[in-house]
């Protein structure tokens, strides 16, 4: 498939990462590995930070053809780029309309999505899955067990993966991958890098570890398993585990202190990162000790991400639409949710919203009409908008090759 950027590779770099955190007293590895690159740096222990200095991130490079193609895109285009959305029903020409009309970096798809029997979703996605010359971004929750969208995925669930070897969650999930890569999808929301063990949690029949260090031995395993098949994503920042409620119909708020948290909680996530991990999704769960928002509209949370952990991917959203059926006012506005998490640092918002094909088109066109607006007033600024879409147009033009 011939691209409108160069056939050189497009990849996610980071300069000047470890001396950054060296400089803050803590240890990691960067993350970013495109697909079919072995991941070079196994992982290592995390450090309390003895710093709560987030100020300047240092500069990375930009791909000149990704920022070529993404600053010839119009403002509307440019928008879009950094979202993910979803269109119910499984119509091809449909959602070919809607990918078409709102060009955005890519869809999840859910279960209303799936064909009988699933091997046609490959055919589907091959008819809609690109839009200006680039991939999209197709994407899909497949934990195994509990969250799972494919009945004839091969994985095993979380549940019966934590008492086993770290080894079988590699095989695992490499199994996973392949059934999903042949699907279409090069995308996997599905390592859950919370811990808890408390079966009370909401999150607990999802998790792969009831410590932080068996949670982090299989968080690697994992990613290592989906290495060169799907783009693999860590969640949910950071930590659900440290919290009861489910964040899917309120916004959880817990207590932990920074140190504690790097000691615990943040040690799954490291694993993920240092294994090579593209994607961390950011959840919806509040912690005041640290930051006074939801971490998925956090700078403060992001910037721990970026900094302490050293993550150089794709900072993606949990569904925005959790937080706007948490029910509380101040999160009733999609766009102002939207630009709340651009302007804290996000790569990808996901939306899931419009339960009939109108209604999500209607949806996605405020979305991209609002975000644009915001770069219009100065809301948001365009370089922040910019920095997110060219990583997004990177990691889709690295699909191509």
């Amino acid at each position: 498939m011939k691209l409108p950027l160069s056939p050189r590779s497009i990849g996610i770099v980071a300069l000047g990462v470890t001396s950054l955190l060296a400089a803050a007293g803590c240890t990691s590895s960067t993350g970013g590995r495109t697909l079919g690159e072995q991941s070079q740096s196994g992982p290592g222990a995390l450090e309390t930070a003895q710093s709560d200095d987030y100020s300047q991130l240092p500069e990375r490079t930009v791909d000149p053809d990704a920022a070529q193609y993404w600053d010839q895109l119009s403002p509307l285009e440019q928008a879009a780029s950094v979202l993910m959305l979803h269109y119910p029903g499984t119509d091809v020409s449909q959602i070919k309309t809607f990918v078409d009309d709102i060009r955005p970096a890519g869809l999840i798809l859910m279960s209303d999505n799936v064909p009988d029997p699933e091997s046609g979703l490959a055919q589907s996605v091959a008819q809609w899955g690109q839009v200006g010359g680039l991939p999209l971004l197709v994407a899909i929750d497949q934990e195994g067990g509990l969250v799972s969208r494919l009945a004839d995925d091969p994985g095993e669930s979380p549940e019966d993966l934590r008492d086993q070897d770290p080894a079988q969650t590699e095989a695992s999930f490499h199994a996973r991958g392949e059934y999903l890569k042949s699907l279409g999808i090069n995308t996997n929301f599905g390592i859950v890098a919370d811990t808890t063990a408390d079966e009370n949690a909401a999150i607990w029949p999802r998790v792969l570890g009831t410590t932080p260090e068996a949670a982090a031995e299989r968080v690697s395993a994992a990613v290592a398993g989906e290495n060169g098949e799907v783009f693999s994503t860590l969640k949910h920042f950071p930590g659900h585990g440290l919290i009861e409620e489910d964040s899917h119909f309120t916004v959880p708020v817990g207590s932990i202190d920074p140190d504690q948290w790097a000691q615990t909680a943040a040690l799954p996530f490291a694993a993920g990162i240092d294994a090579g991990a593209e994607m961390v999704m950011v959840g919806h769960l509040l912690f005041p000790e640290i930051a006074p928002e939801p971490a998925s509209l956090s700078a403060r949370w992001n910037q721990i991400l970026r900094q302490q952990l050293g993550f150089d991917g794709i900072i993606v959203t949990d569904d925005l639409k959790m937080l706007r059926d948490s029910g509380e006012a101040q999160f009733a506005d999609p766009v102002a949710n939207a630009v709340a998490a651009l302007n804290a640092g996000a790569t990808l918002v996901l939306d899931i919203d419009g339960d009939t094909g109108p209604a999500a088109t209607a949806f996605a066109h405020e979305l991209v009409n609002g975000i644009a607006a915001a770069v219009q007033d100065g809301s948001l600024p365009h370089q922040q908008l910019r920095e997110a879409g060219i990583r997004l147009t990177e990691l889709r033009s690295s699909l191509a090759e």
